[in-house]
């Protein structure tokens, strides 16, 4: 449960202090409890750990100081009463899920999902009797008609995964609430600092704690947020059981991380937006989406919903495959690989990484062509980053 103490510091204090416990020792920086198991002070008060009647650590998979302060930290940022770390984002949108859900109950998602995301949906849920419809996010008739039935759960990504479409988070989960659905917004692209989900009426907040919270590339991590009620009653009994825990070692790294997490933010998307501007002039791209951008086709939304324009830039480039390969790999600094929300600038292709299992026909309807690239941009300074894309782009063969 976040600190009342602390509930009214600000975003970049918050980042720095929250949730922080020290030991008789006062360390400065968090403590790293790397330990499996707790030593009890008799075998009553092992009994008393168990049943509940007192509060003692019993088991690193159960819960850990420097998990307890990560996940502390992340609830007072993102305004939830609880949260629950995990050792994966995947594992944090299963366990967020999973833990709801059972036999006969409904899902709607938007089909603008992260490839693993959209498998969890397509292909897991179905095989244990839960019916799935997709809707494109962006279309409120689509959400409307689906929900018209009973659901239990929504889920969406906004901005999405690759192309940055957003959905109307605010109009959405008052379509759900009707509906009798739990509404999970997938907060990444975003980070805490630029979308607030749930001031929008969502009920749960996933993250990969692998992107910007940890932001220098070393660990994996996620994290689950919602009300008290839930975590403690719906969510910590899944994840007690089923061990999607997070090692203390990440924790600690992640806590790290979120003490630079708003500097790291800003100054990335600012770079982003003078990217994203550089490559919309360029003639050999077809496309650039990055909701910062006045000609984004959701815009207007992104200044409603969103603070900043993210750090992430999708773009097409007009000759295909071909083409995004030979640019890809013409890059000097810019590194080629899935992961984002790095120090590092980093490019992926979508269609044949993150979003090959999706099918080619789901592609198409998301806009994800062979030409498209996706951009992470990283702490280079944005001159050295547009150079090295004007010259890539300028060793492009020529078109015929």
């Amino acid at each position: 449960m976040p600190n009342d103490t602390q509930t009214n510091l600000r975003p970049a204090t918050l980042l720095v202090h929250g949730g922080t416990q020290r030991t008789q020792f006062g360390e400065t920086a968090e403590a790293l409890f790397l330990t499996s198991g707790f030593i009890y002070d008799s075998a009553e008060q092992a009994e008393d750990t168990f049943t509940g009647a007192v509060s003692h650590y019993q088991y690193s998979r159960f819960g850990n100081p420097t998990v307890a302060m990560l996940e502390q930290r992340l609830a007072l940022l993102e305004g939830a009463e609880a949260c629950r770390a995990t050792a994966t984002g995947m594992a944090a949108v299963h366990a967020a899920m999973l833990s709801h859900l059972k036999t006969g109950d409904r899902v709607v998602a938007s089909r603008a999902l992260f490839g693993s995301c959209y498998w969890i949906v397509a292909t897991l849920l179905p095989r244990y009797g839960i019916a799935t419809e997709f809707v494109d996010g962006g279309d409120l008739a689509q959400w409307a008609q689906a929900m018209a039935t009973p659901t239990t759960m929504v889920l969406l990504e906004s901005p999405s995964n690759p192309m940055l479409d957003l959905v109307d988070i605010r109009a959405v989960c008052d379509l759900a609430h009707q509906a009798g659905a739990l509404v999970v917004v997938d907060n990444v692209f975003a980070t805490p600092l630029q979308q607030k989900p749930f001031e929008l009426g969502a009920d749960i907040v996933v993250y990969s704690c692998t992107k910007h919270i940890d932001g220098q590339g070393r660990v994996l991590g996620g994290a689950v947020l919602g009300r008290k009620a839930w975590v403690e009653e719906v969510l910590q009994p899944f994840i007690r059981n089923t061990g999607p825990s997070i090692s203390p070692f990440n924790a600690w790294l992640l806590l790290k991380g979120l003490e630079t997490l708003a500097l790291r933010v800003d100054a990335s998307t600012r770079s982003a937006g003078q990217v994203a501007d550089f490559l919309a002039d360029r003639p050999e791209i077809a496309q650039v989406r990055y909701p910062g951008r006045a000609d984004h086709p959701q815009h207007d939304l992104a200044q409603r919903q969103m603070t900043g324009g993210s750090t992430l830039v999708a773009f097409e480039l007009a000759g295909g495959k071909h083409a995004a390969f030979a640019m890809m790999n013409a890059l000097k600094l810019i590194a080629i690989s899935n992961n984002l929300g790095d120090s590092k600038s980093l490019v992926t292709h979508p269609a044949t990484t993150t979003h090959m299992r999706v099918g080619a026909e789901e592609r198409a309807r998301l806009g994800i062509t062979d030409g498209v690239i996706r951009l992470s941009v990283g702490l280079e300074d944005p001159a050295d980053l547009i150079d090295d894309l004007a010259q890539a782009l300028g060793n492009l063969p020529q078109r015929s």
